[in-house]
């Protein structure tokens, strides 16, 4: 392992690409994010495909590659692979930075460290102390005179994500103010205002017919209908159930499940029909078995999280054995599917949440997630508003299912 880097110090990497790895203690008052910006030599994007974040995790050239965090006991780990080889034309730098979107500052973020790996080299960067800032550019990755270099930079902002973004060129500015010819990210309204929110700036291509995502995909458009049903599907042998998390302008998760959790009682409809469960599927119906949740999306629903669970009582749970699958279908010639293709055959973990579906102006946005729950957790997902007005799934941090 090379020497640690200090703040504001700069080395060679071995290699064009790697990975850069930040990681911190778990912390419900804390709520961490990872952004790169893609840069010209003017330290500005040019465009909204130069910022990689979890709703756009790809740049079109390849150059950056944002991974979904991941929580390992107690702490948080936070990935972007790098690729310097593959950077466009007039982008000379990659800032790789984090926010902490709860507000609280990163002096509450404890344990922090960041570290970049490539092929041959690990390097960790020694952060700085920190006190109300709640954005930081951690590093940046650049090339000078053909060689791949990173600098170790640690500066703080005190405007979390809006500051980055002003930083490095994207405008954040009022729906109505906002200037065509500039790059820019909406800002986020008061949310009992208006569900505008700042992925309507993203470019998102609005599908039709049978489409497949994958984990890690960029996220689709689909047209709103009056009806759209979550259909969760699994080969008969076991017996999952399916739930749905609501998340409302004023910030309330509701869950609309057929059995409750410490806390939380059954609830088999919400909004007079906006989400509703179409009821629970035995063991022993069919070869394949399904269970559907219906949409009626009302404007105060910002968020619908699909959850695949399989019940304590059951002894088995693979999500790869028993191929389980959810579609989302507008009844208007278009479905798009995820499956559960990066599940393992372990047997004790009982939670997965296939993808988020945005309620947005423009239509439905799918997002890819493929999330599980830790081995033996019982617990529910949580929800909670994220950067850039978009709605996040916290792993294990809801209430415990009752036993089934």
């Amino acid at each position: 392992m090379n020497p640690p880097l200090q703040m504001g110090a700069n080395t060679a990497l071995t290699s064009p690409k790697g990975t850069v790895t930040v990681s911190h203690d778990v912390s419900n008052t804390i709520d961490v994010s990872l952004t790169a910006f893609l840069l010209t030599g003017t330290d500005k994007v040019q465009g909204d495909s130069g910022i990689i974040f979890y709703n756009q995790p790809k740049a079109p050239s390849g150059a950056a590659t944002f991974i979904p965090a991941m929580i390992a006991g107690q702490t948080k780990v936070h990935k972007m692979d790098f690729d310097m080889s593959k950077v466009p034309a007039g982008i000379v730098k990659i800032a790789i930075t984090l926010t902490e979107d709860h507000h609280t500052g990163f002096s509450n973020v404890k344990n922090l460290k960041a570290e970049i790996r490539t092929d041959q080299e690990v390097i960790q960067l020694i952060p700085s102390s920190f006190t109300t800032e709640n954005g930081i550019v951690v590093l940046e990755i650049y090339v000078r005179n053909g060689q791949t270099k990173a600098k170790s930079v640690w500066r703080g902002f005190n405007s979390g994500l809006e500051g980055l973004c002003e930083n490095f060129g994207v405008e954040v500015e009022e729906e109505e103010e906002m200037i065509p010819s500039k790059p820019k990210i909406s800002p986020s309204e008061p949310q009992s205002k208006s569900s505008k929110s700042a992925f309507s700036s993203i470019s998102l291509e609005k599908v039709t017919g049978n489409i497949s995502l994958d984990k890690g995909q960029k996220p689709v458009i689909i047209e709103k209908t009056p009806e759209i049903t979550a259909t969760v599907s699994w080969k008969t042998g076991t017996d999952y159930d399916i739930y749905a998390l609501v998340y409302t302008k004023n910030g309330r998760q509701i869950d609309v499940a057929m059995f409750g959790a410490q806390g939380t009682p059954p609830l088999s409809r919400y909004g007079n029909g906006a989400v509703e469960h179409m009821g629970d599927v035995g063991r022993n119906s069919g070869s394949t078995k399904t269970e559907i949740i219906k949409l009626r999306l009302t404007n105060d629903i910002l968020a619908v999280v699909p959850v695949v669970y399989s019940a304590q009582s059951n002894g088995t749970g693979s999500f790869y054995r028993y191929k389980v699958s959810m579609s989302i279908d507008n009844h208007k010639g278009t479905s798009v599917t995820i499956s559960s293709k990066n599940a393992n055959n372990n047997d004790r973990i009982y939670t997965c949440v296939p993808g988020i579906l945005h309620n947005t102006d423009d239509g439905i946005m799918i997002s890819p997630l493929e999330y599980y729950s830790k081995p033996n957790s019982e617990n529910r997902p949580r929800l909670q508003m994220g950067p850039l007005n978009l709605v996040e799934v916290l792993m294990d941090q809801g209430p415990v299912n009752d036993y089934k």
